[in-house]
């Protein structure tokens, strides 16, 4: 009896087609994972600046997206146009730290006899100086038509604008400016007079660990 010997065959190998077009579809559908999950960051990213946005608005808990981001960007406006105000506002001076007095006359409208000062003081602070320096006004019969006032770790610096409507003090502009001068002089540097080194550097050294400022401004 003849016997027959079963022959196997080996198993059917990938074509080279079948292998690649797998490797592609693995690939694309890591990138579609990766894509789909870098889409969900970035929506939660959105989401969450839209939750802060929210939260920094007022009444802004019912406004759909559109009109939140709308009511942003005016308020962003509102805010630009407030600093560019505030930048264009004139800044307190930084009283200096030398000793200075300044006296400018001019004068005011086609009446000669009317004549404007400009003056500044620069000194060291102290207590009844204001007082001192309008008392030296008064008592050379001007008035004061603006002051401003600045205080700074000690030291003062004060801008005056006077009004002499009578002309009677000095017989000139030039005159008058040295009146006004000696006048301040008296008042803010009064250790020149006596010799002495006054309250105000005293007080300087004990708060010299002090930065507080002051500004006052005034029409009178």
């Amino acid at each position: 009896m003849a016997s027959t010997a079963s022959t196997r065959q080996p198993p059917p190998t990938a074509t080279p087609e079948l292998s690649s077009s797998s490797g592609r579809s693995a690939t694309e559908a890591r990138s579609l994972k990766v894509h789909s999950e870098a889409e969900r960051r970035r929506r939660e990213r959105i989401n969450g600046h839209l939750a802060t946005l929210r939260r920094m608005m007022p009444d802004a808990s019912q406004m759909d997206k559109a009109t939140l981001l709308s009511s942003v960007v005016s308020q962003v406006r509102h805010l630009k146009r407030k600093a560019a105000e505030t930048a264009t506002q004139p800044l307190t001076p930084v009283p200096p730290e030398a000793n200075e007095i300044t006296v400018r006359c001019y004068t005011a409208g086609s009446d000669d006899r009317t004549t404007c000062i400009r003056a500044t003081v620069s000194c060291d602070d102290r207590p009844g100086l204001f007082t001192g320096l309008a008392g030296a006004f008064r008592g050379l019969g001007l008035r004061t038509l603006r002051a401003e006032l600045a205080s700074l770790g000690g030291r003062a610096h004060h801008v005056f604008v006077l009004c002499n409507e009578d002309g009677d003090v000095g017989a000139g502009p030039r005159a008058l400016e040295r009146t006004v001068w000696q006048a301040l002089a008296q008042v803010a540097f009064p250790e020149t007079a006596f010799g002495g080194t006054s309250w105000s550097k005293r007080q300087r050294i004990l708060d010299a660990g002090c930065s507080l400022m002051y500004s006052l401004r005034a029409e009178i």
